[in-house]
Formats: structure tokens, C-alpha cells, sequence
């Protein structure tokens, strides 16, 4: 048997000889590279895990492996709202497709906060794909932890790794033997970690002791100190930072805890001068002003559902609303990171009692309100295409309606001309030539009408400002039609201008006929009421407040038409005289019905007016207690109830205040 050997690629640059020895060493450094990034990814997946949960739990969630707990996207969801404030909508249901809606919802949540997202799409994540989900959360942690890490003496050109670098520095200067070059070997015998506890808190650690322990026993214990006394979590484990190599990205986030545990005063040498001290904060206080009526001016801007009617006032306000997007949103973004700088010079003097920050200046109130310009954004967005779309389809209906009904006037044009023609024969004493001509246009014509009124009920439906004036001129259509079709009866087939006794035989053979278009009317009538019987009993009443107003919309054009109709019934009755008093037994019990139908379709609809419009107010109501609700919960989590705020009596008068409201809301139910 001839024996195969495993062929691997060749190395640019070498030779295509090699022995069978140094075949064994290439495949094994490739296998040794392969198990370094499986480490890593393990690591990244533990370390990762662990910074999620301790964001989760505010939410009262929880998730035991990364690649699988965050594929239906409640959980990343969950995770956004936590970190930034804000609520945001979420898909209920557990379909694949409400799976990937969840994880582009939060996609897009983080692209509206301008965070770069690499070659990540929502099938990524809803897949479980391990090296973006990773991915994900990192860029995650980085827009959420990381960037806005400051440090006196900072150059404007650093990333936030070299800045929280620079920061590790600056903690463990003067510590005898420590150096801090990097996130990966400096950390490794646990010293760092230490040092950076014990230049906040001395009497947490010994130092003496640190210089003396081994590399796991000193992570262990700043590990498991920076836990219980500082609040940091245990994101990393000490075997898995005692290696030769430890992963750089789990090193960043834990220590970026500890840097977010500790308050950084600046020495006298970073704060401002007095003298510059009252400038600096007239200038943040401006620029927080303007920025805050701004946010609010447009937040409660994108929160109006009210929108055109018109097709081409909604395409302007979709270009404006995209303009915004492009232009004035980046602009004012820039101007609240200007303002954090600002804060950030001004935060010693804060911290040391010189300054006071007036309630709701604070960066953190500003961060808020513009979360919820965010969510006021996505909303309008979602809103705002769903209304482009909605009326750019009944657009094209409208110019169908148009072309089409230009159309069947031609036809009706046509079969008039055609008429009068034949009539004129008549009147001469010759026979007809065109009559079975007439009668087709005619009933062309009628479908034509029909299909027309099918598309203007679309339109009233959908409150379309043409909706009437197509009605309208269907209507006058229909009239012409049913005038048209009356003058063939009565003249073309009883024969205008043949002797006396003739007309009085072929009005005698054609009178079933014209009695047959009267009881065919009067059973179209009879048809519509019942389809728009059938239209309400199976009628939705809408799940939230966009929809029950959609649904009270269109009903209200619907029950206008209902009522319109009364004059075609009476119509239809005056009709019952130009019947033989054979037919009009039958016409009267076929009218009988129609009346019927018609009353029972008018209290339906009236029925469902009122259920509607009773809908309507209560769902408005309580999603103004919802959204009341909601304001007061991102309140109550954004204050700081902890042992670091020991402004008892702000503490008091925030829940005096709260439960003042809560008893009033009680009264007025």
C-alpha cells in the first residue's frame, strides 16, 4: 500500500523540498496557534459572560452561555437598556423572524449612537456565531465602558486604551518593581492589581505581603477584594490570567471596572484656576442649556403621530427627517461630547464642594434625555416609513384610478355615440346596425365601474384626501352608465321612429329586459351591503394605540359611505314604478331584504364607531400612564440610592415626591 502524507501549504518564500521532520514542526505550530485563539475565545466567552450578567441582573435576567442566550436578542435588548437608559420596542413572538428583528432592533440602536459595527448582521448573532458575537459584546463594552475614559495629561490623539493605560500607570507609579506596559504579561503576577487598590485604599492590602505571595494567590486576593469592598465584579479567574499569554480584551474590561469603582480627583496641578473656574462653567451651563431644548424640541417633535394626508407632504417630511439624521444629529452629538469635556475639567472642583452642578445639568441627565431621543428617533422612523408606504400605495391607486377611469369614460363615450346613432336610424324609419355593440360597451363599462368603486373604498379606507373627489367621479361614471343603458331600453329596443303598432309590440318584447337591469341594480345593492356587512363583522380592533387610531380612521370613512348609501336604496325604490305589476312582487321582497340588511349593516357600523372611539380613549389613556411609568422607573434607576450619595434629604424628598404622585394617580382612578 502506498502511503499518503497530510500536504500543508508552503511558507512563501521556501522551497518546495521538505523533510517529513519539518512537516511535523509546521503542522504543529499551526495546531498551537489554533489552540492559543481557542483559549482566548474561551476566556473572552467566560470574562464577557460574567460583565453581562452583572448588567443583566438590573434587568432581572440572566444568561448562562453567550453564543446561545443572546440569539433571540431580549436578552442583548435587555442588556442596551440597562447600559444607555433607554427603553427600546422588542418583537414578542419566537419565530426565527422575530429572532432577527430583536437583534436589528438592537443593531440599530447602536448605529443611531454612531458605534461602528464591522461586517455584523442580525443572522450573525441569531445564529450564534461565536467570533461576532464576541465581537459584538466587545464593541459593546468599548462604546458603553471604555470611550469615555479621561485622564489628566492626556494627548487629543489617544485611543481609550492607551488613555486607560496611561491611567494604570499613573496608579502604580512609585511602586517599587511595577511596571505597566501593556494589558497582557504586566498583569499576570496579580502586582498591578494590587497596587491599583492600594494606592485608592491602602488599609485594603499589604503590600509587603503582594511582593511575597504567588501569581494566584495575588489575583485571588485583589480579585476577590476589589468584589467585596469596591463592588467590582469577578470578571476574571486567577488560573486564567497565570498564563504566558493572557488575553488582552478580558484584562481591559476588568480593569476599566476598576477605574469606573474609583473617583478620580484631579491633583491641584490638573484642575482649573479659580479665576478660569466661573468661565468654564458659564460655558458648560450654555452649552447643556441649549443642548437639553434642543433634545426636548425634537424628542417631543418625533413623538407626534400625527401625520400629512398627502402623498407628497409625507415624501418632504421623510427628506427632512432623513436630513436631520445626516446633518443636525452628528452636529449636536458633537456638541454633548464637547460638553463632557468641559464636565470632565470641571469635575475636581465639583467633587471638593467648590462648584455645584444645578439638578438635571449633570452629564449623566443629559446622556438620559438623550436616550430618549434616540428611542423618539427610531420611533418616528419606523412610523414615518410605514406612513410613506402606506400612501405611496394608495398613490399608485389613485393614478390607476385616473388612467382607468379616463378609459372606461371613453368606453361609455363610445357605446353613447354608437347609441344615438342607431337612434337616428330609427328615427329615419331604417333599422339598427349597432345595438349588440352597445350592449357589450355597456356591460364592459359596468365591470370597469365596479373595479373603480373597489379602489375608491381602498382609498376612503385609508383617509386618502382624493378619496372623496374619486368617489365622486366614479359616482358620475355610474350615473352615465345607468342613464345610458335606461335610453337603450326604453328607445333603442322599443324602436324610436317605427309605426306606432311596431313600437308598441317591440316595447312589449324588450320590457323584461329593462326589468331585468332594474332587479340586476337592486340586487347590487343588495351584494354591497352585505360585503360591507361581512367587512365589519370580521373587522380587527388593533393591538396599541398607532393601530386602534388606523382602524378608527378608516371605519369613519367607511361608515361615511354606509351612510351616502341610503340615497342609492331610495333611488332603487323610486325605480319600483317603471315596473309591470308582475315583477314588482318580487322587486318588493328583494327591496324588503336590502332595507333589512342595510339597517342591521347602519347599527353595525355605528355599533363599531362607538366601541371604537370607546377604544380609543382608553388605550390613549393608558399609554399616557405607561409612558408615565416608564419616565418614573429610568428616574428611580438613574438615582444614585447608594451609600455614595449622602444627601439623605434629596433621597427623602425624591420619594416623598413620588409616592405624592402615586396617591394622586390613585385618587383621580
Amino acid at each position: 500500500m502506498s502511503q499518503h502524507r497530510l500536504r500543508v501549504p508552503e511558507p512563501e518564500g521556501l522551497g518546495s523540498k521538505r523533510t517529513s521532520s519539518e512537516d511535523n514542526l509546521y503542522l504543529a505550530v499551526l495546531r498551537a496557534s489554533e489552540g492559543k485563539k481557542d483559549e482566548r475565545d474561551r476566556v473572552q466567552k467566560k470574562t464577557f459572560t460574567k460583565w453581562v450578567n452583572k448588567h443583566l441582573i438590573k434587568a432581572q435576567r440572566h444568561i448562562s452561555d453567550l453564543y446561545e442566550d443572546l440569539r433571540d436578542g431580549h436578552n442583548l435588548i435587555s442588556l442596551l437598556e440597562v447600559l444607555s437608559g433607554d427603553s427600546l420596542p422588542r418583537e414578542k413572538g419566537r419565530m426565527r423572524f422575530h429572532k432577527l428583528q430583536n437583534v436589528q432592533i438592537a443593531l440599530d440602536y447602536l448605529r443611531h449612537r454612531q458605534v461602528k459595527l464591522v461586517n455584523i448582521r442580525n443572522d450573525d448573532i441569531a445564529d450564534g456565531n461565536p467570533k461576532l458575537t464576541l465581537g459584538l459584546i466587545w464593541t459593546i463594552i468599548l462604546h458603553f465602558q471604555i470611550s469615555d475614559i479621561q485622564v489628566s495629561g492626556q494627548s487629543e490623539d489617544m485611543t481609550a486604551k492607551e488613555k486607560l493605560l496611561l491611567w494604570s500607570q499613573r496608579m502604580v507609579e512609585g511602586y517599587q518593581g511595577l511596571r505597566c506596559d501593556n494589558f497582557t504579561t504586566s498583569w499576570r503576577d496579580g502586582r498591578l492589581f494590587n497596587a491599583i487598590i492600594h494606592r485608592h485604599k491602602p488599609m485594603l492590602i499589604d503590600m509587603n505581603k503582594v511582593y511575597r505571595q504567588t501569581n494566584l494567590e495575588n489575583l485571588d486576593q485583589a480579585f476577590s477584594v476589589a468584589e467585596r469592598d469596591l463592588g467590582v465584579t469577578r470578571l476574571l479567574d486567577p488560573e486564567d490570567v497565570d498564563v504566558p499569554q493572557p488575553d488582552e480584551k478580558s484584562i481591559i474590561t476588568y480593569v476599566s471596572s476598576l477605574y469606573d469603582a474609583m473617583p478620580r480627583v484631579p491633583g491641584a496641578q490638573d484642575g482649573v484656576r479659580a479665576n478660569e473656574l466661573q468661565l468654564r462653567w458659564q460655558e458648560y451651563r450654555e452649552l447643556v442649556l441649549l443642548l437639553l431644548q434642543w433634545i426636548r424640541h425634537h424628542t417631543a417633535a418625533f413623538e407626534e403621530r400625527k401625520f400629512p394626508s398627502s402623498f407628497e407632504e409625507i415624501e418632504i417630511l421623510w427628506c427632512q427627517f432623513l436630513k436631520f439624521k445626516e446633518t443636525e444629529l452628528p452636529a449636536k452629538e458633537a456638541d454633548k461630547n464637547r460638553s463632557k469635556v468641559i464636565y470632565q475639567s470641571l469635575e475636581g472642583a465639583v467633587q471638593a464642594g467648590q462648584l455645584k452642578i444645578p439638578p438635571g445639568y449633570h452629564p449623566l441627565d443629559v446622556e438620559k434625555e438623550w436616550g430618549k431621543l434616540h428611542v423618539a428617533i427610531l420611533e418616528r422612523e419606523k412610523q414615518l416609513r410605514s406612513e410613506f408606504e402606506r400612501l405611496e400605495c394608495l398613490q399608485r391607486i389613485v393614478s390607476k384610478l385616473q388612467m382607468e377611469a379616463g378609459l372606461c369614460e371613453e368606453q361609455l363615450n363610445q357605446a353613447d355615440a354608437l347609441l344615438q346613432s342607431d337612434i337616428r336610424l330609427l328615427a329615419s324609419g331604417k333599422v339598427a346596425q349597432r345595438a349588440g355593440e352597445v350592449e357589450r360597451d355597456l356591460d364592459k363599462a359596468d365591470g370597469m365601474i365596479r373595479l373603480l368603486f373597489n379602489d375608491v373604498q381602498t382609498l376612503k379606507d385609508g383617509r386618502h384626501p382624493q378619496g372623496e373627489q374619486m368617489y365622486r367621479r366614479v359616482y358620475r361614471l355610474h350615473e352615465r352608465l345607468v342613464a345610458i343603458r335606461t335610453e337603450y331600453n326604453l328607445r333603442l329596443k322599443a324602436g324610436v321612429g317605427a309605426p306606432v303598432t311596431q313600437v308598441t309590440l317591440q316595447s312589449t318584447q324588450r320590457r323584461p329586459e329593462l326589468e331585468d337591469s332594474t332587479l340586476r341594480y337592486l340586487q347590487d345593492l343588495l351584494a354591497w351591503v352585505e360585503e360591507n356587512q361581512r367587512r365589519i363583522d370580521s373587522a380587527e380592533w388593533g393591538v396599541d394605540l398607532p393601530s386602534v387610531e388606523a382602524q378608527l380612521g378608516s371605519h369613519r370613512g367607511m361608515h361615511q359611505s354606509i351612510e351616502e348609501f341610503r340615497a342609492k336604496i331610495e333611488r332603487a325604490r323610486n325605480d319600483e314604478s317603471q315596473l309591470s305589476p308582475a315583477t314588482r312582487g318580487a322587486y318588493r321582497d328583494c327591496l324588503g331584504r336590502l332595507d333589512l340588511q342595510y339597517a342591521k349593516l347602519l347599527n353595525s357600523s355605528k355599533a363599531r364607531l362607538r366601541s371604537l372611539e370607546s377604544l380609543h380613549g382608553f388605550v390613549a389613556a393608558a399609554t399616557k400612564e405607561l409612558m408615565w411609568l416608564n419616565e418614573k422607573e429610568e428616574e428611580e434607576v438613574g438615582f444614585d440610592w447608594s451609600d455614595r450619595n449622602t444627601n439623605m434629604a434629596a433621597k427623602k424628598e425624591s420619594y416623598s415626591a413620588l409616592m405624592r404622585e402615586l396617591e394622586m394617580k390613585k385618587k383621580k382612578k
